[in-house]
């Protein structure tokens, strides 16, 4: 590939990834936490409702580290099994409405919750300095001087504390599109911006939610089950690797390799300087493209790229998406999200010499066009360095299935979940 040809269609990729989640909203001056910068003032905004339109279930809040959360809850408090679902990029908890109501009988209590910035959770403005001090890139990294919040805060030492590494990783293994190998050269963990949307605060906020809210609601620190989909992917790995004694195993869904990140971008040195223009015009002068896309027609429209099975987009699907992102903040979420071209990917996570023994599965639609299907049956030769076998032990692929199989063909997806927590029996 010519790289001229490659850094345009790398623009073309992140221009259609930013209309294909552009929101309804408003465009006027106004100076807030985002300085010199316009940002988007609602009028007649949506309010959270009191109960979850697509399950029924009540929205309750979390206050984590200063700021709400929106979960939702449903099966038994002493359940056999518990899970906590994680959300893909610019949707929310009710994206799990199919798997939060249809584990019923099952004899399993499920959680999702909403990501710090998504659904009805807060969308602080990255400038604050509150929420800078929560972000979880802090105390991260070797030679950086920033402290850890949760480290900060811990007296009683229960919590293992994070374990410092490299900011640039060299030589990182990763797959290709056609199921092949390739070494990156290097893979930058940290997001581009500073930002605090990133997937090591969301692993600190799931870890954080399991310790205060689950073992809590339980009244016992059994292990949890994660299940993710699209890029709760890399959050939910990395929660497991920084304390994976609250866990049991991970099923994913359509994992999401990002193609937007300088790690799978074609000729990055000489693309990125491109892409990074696109993504700063984005974010100054990207907000009346949400105003000019963000119909509930629009919205139905456009989910019907990432779902094969149209037929199950339907009124609520749209709303519950569209609704929260209409409030305040989640347009800069949005363009600050499609800037993130760094960070963890999904091999060099579960080839990371400190990722715990403890099964994965993966799960995915074949018709993805979002998720390339050979590389995603690649993950079961992926393994820690110097041992025998892969971190996944089962793929499973689902035909005529797209993006969000637990949404599209909820009762296989179901089945096979239930059939990965006897896995976890044995």
């Amino acid at each position: 590939m010519k790289v001229t040809t490659a850094a345009a269609a790398t623009a073309a990729l992140l221009l259609g990834q930013t209309a294909a989640f552009a929101p309804h909203l408003t465009l006027q001056p106004h100076q807030s936490f985002a300085k010199n910068r316009p940002t988007l003032v609602l009028s007649a905004a949506p309010e959270m409702p009191t109960h979850s339109p697509a399950t029924s279930l009540p929205n309750q809040i979390y206050k984590w580290r200063g700021y709400n959360i929106r979960y939702q809850v449903s099966g038994p408090t002493n359940a056999e099994h518990t899970l906590l679902l994680v959300h893909g990029l610019f949707v929310n908890s009710d994206h799990w409405r199919k798997m939060l109501t249809g584990l019923n009988d099952n004899n399993v209590r499920v959680y999702a919750l909403d990501l710090l910035g998504s659904g009805w959770s807060d969308k602080p403005f990255q400038e604050d300095d509150n929420v800078q001090l929560i972000n979880g890139e802090n105390g991260r990294f070797i030679n950086c001087k920033s402290v850890c919040y949760r480290d900060s805060q811990q007296t009683d030492g229960k919590r293992l504390k994070k374990i410092r590494t490299e900011a640039i990783m060299k030589n990182v293994p990763l797959g290709t599109p056609a199921g092949g190998n390739r070494v990156a050269s290097e893979l930058d963990l940290r997001h581009p911006l500073n930002s605090p949307y990133n997937f090591y605060t969301w692993s600190e906020q799931l870890n954080d939610f399991v310790h205060d809210v689950i073992h809590a609601d339980g009244g016992t620190a059994k292990p949890v089950t994660l299940v993710a989909n699209s890029i709760g992917t890399m959050s939910s790995l990395q929660s497991v690797i920084d304390e994976p004694n609250l866990f049991n195993g991970c099923f994913v869904i359509n994992p999401n390799f990002r193609e937007l990140h300088m790690a799978e971008v074609p000729f990055s040195k000489l693309t990125m300087p491109l892409v990074r223009q696109i993504q700063s015009l984005l974010r100054n002068k990207g907000h009346g493209l949400f105003k000019s896309l963000a119909t509930p027609q629009t919205v139905a429209e456009i989910l019907k790229e990432p779902y094969k099975v149209t037929e199950v987009i339907d009124d609520e699907l749209v709303s519950v998406l569209l609704d929260p992102l209409l409030t305040e903040g989640a347009d800069e979420v949005v363009f600050d999200t499609l800037s993130y071209s760094a960070g963890p990917l999904p091999e060099q996570q579960l080839s990371a010499s400190n990722f715990p023994n403890l099964p994965v599965w993966v799960v995915y639609g074949k018709d993805d066009p979002w998720t390339p299907a050979q590389r995603v049956e690649k993950l079961v030769e992926v393994g820690r360095p110097g041992e025998m076998g892969s971190t996944v032990e089962r793929v499973v692929g689902l035909d005529g299935v797209g993006h969000c199989p637990h949404d599209e063909r909820p009762e296989i997806v179901n089945k096979l979940v239930m059939e990965f927590l006897e896995r976890l029996k044995k």
